[in-house]
């Protein structure tokens, strides 16, 4: 696919099933050589999910790096630096009293997808329907009938069934970009009280996210089962 497909496919996508915001392109790049010309830098230090919503909210374009993410624990994850000590056992969530002892903590961090630290150079983000690059993954943040209806389109042809790990933890970021990343499968989470707490996902909202190798198959499977996009 080259980026006019995936503007295509996101402006079909977003049609069909009546999305209220846009899917989020979002590529790992292993070297600044590599972030696509003409893709600013974020000018502010925010954190990972709060990059997402604005994207999909306010049609936002950048790349950041590992300075500009605010939120340490979503950049380790996603391989931008090393995992502190204290969040890798367990440790800050037991202390946030998130868990009854140090080992459910443990165990729960022990089961976060995470690519290998200090691999990803930088994060580029943009939505879908503008993207002027191929990404690696799509995070599409919706209602649970919209959900649904992803999951249905994505098993349309193949059958199967729609992979939902989640622990309320690390869930923008682990869930919806490590986790497709690494195992080349669509997921579902359901936020965590960061990407709640900072951002505008509503409380009635879920998230999606597929490797955009899946990306044609479900817009034409999406299509056949909702409806015609009208060009």
């Amino acid at each position: 696919m080259n980026k006019e497909d995936i503007q295509k496919l996101g402006k079909e996508l977003i049609e069909i099933l009546g999305i209220d915001t846009s899917p989020v392109a979002v590529r790992l790049v292993k070297s600044e050589e590599e972030i696509p010309a003409g893709i600013p830098r974020i000018d502010e230090n925010t954190r990972h999910c709060q990059m997402v919503d604005k994207v999909r909210r306010l049609g936002a374009q950048f790349h950041s790096l590992t300075d500009d993410h605010m939120c340490k624990g979503g950049a380790a994850v996603m391989g931008l630096m090393e995992m502190s000590p204290k969040l890798k056992t367990g440790e800050v969530y037991y202390n946030l009293k998130h868990f009854h002892s140090l080992d459910s903590a443990r165990t729960t961090m022990e089961k976060v997808p995470m690519l290998p630290a200090n691999s990803v150079k930088a994060v580029v983000y943009s939505p879908l329907e503008k993207a002027t690059f191929v990404p690696d993954v799509v995070l599409i943040i919706a209602k649970p009938k919209v959900v649904m209806e992803l999951s249905q389109a994505l098993l349309h042809k193949s059958g199967g069934r729609v992979n939902a790990g989640f622990a309320g933890k690390q869930s923008v970021c682990a869930d919806g970009v490590s986790y497709p990343y690494i195992t080349g499968e669509a997921g579902v989470t359901i936020g965590c009280s960061g990407s709640r707490k900072y951002t505008e996902i509503q409380d009635e909202e879920l998230i999606m996210s597929i490797p955009v190798d899946m990306l044609e198959s479900l817009v034409e499977s999406a299509k056949a089962m909702f409806g015609t996009y009208a060009c």
